[in-house]
């Protein structure tokens, strides 16, 4: 008898979750993340979220900020904070992508990158009480 063994996650997608959660947490929607390793040489993974207004998706990128500097890693930089309807957050290995929705309807990244590998994000459900 064979017994099947899950696969550890790997430190890129320990990251993903944690970003993601992170991100889940304050009430981003529309989580995708995604494994980008098989085709894309400078980084690794890649996360989308939707922010309901501008001041949101500042709020959602000051926190990420937040948790990379309690986790000591790697920031190289972020892009759109001022207009706030796209935020691009660089850490290195992932990139995240902090959208308005008709932003993030019209740039349609997850188009641009579908050959990725999707990462399941098993997130908590919103306590609305």
């Amino acid at each position: 008898m064979t017994q099947s063994r899950k696969k550890s996650p790997s430190p890129m997608e320990q990251k993903l979750h944690h970003l993601a959660g992170a991100l889940h947490e304050k009430k981003a929607t529309d989580l995708y993340a995604l494994d980008v390793t098989v085709y894309c040489s400078a980084f690794e993974g890649l996360i989308l979220a939707t922010a309901q207004s501008e001041r949101h998706a500042r709020s959602l990128a000051d926190h990420l900020l937040e948790v990379a500097h309690g986790q000591n890693w790697d920031y190289l930089g972020m892009e759109g904070y001022q207009q706030a309807g796209w935020i691009l957050l660089d850490f290195n290995d992932i990139l995240v992508h902090i959208f308005q929705e008709e932003h993030r309807s019209f740039y349609n990244l997850e188009g641009f990158w579908n050959r990725g590998l999707s990462i399941a994000l098993d997130l908590p459900e919103n306590d609305h009480a």
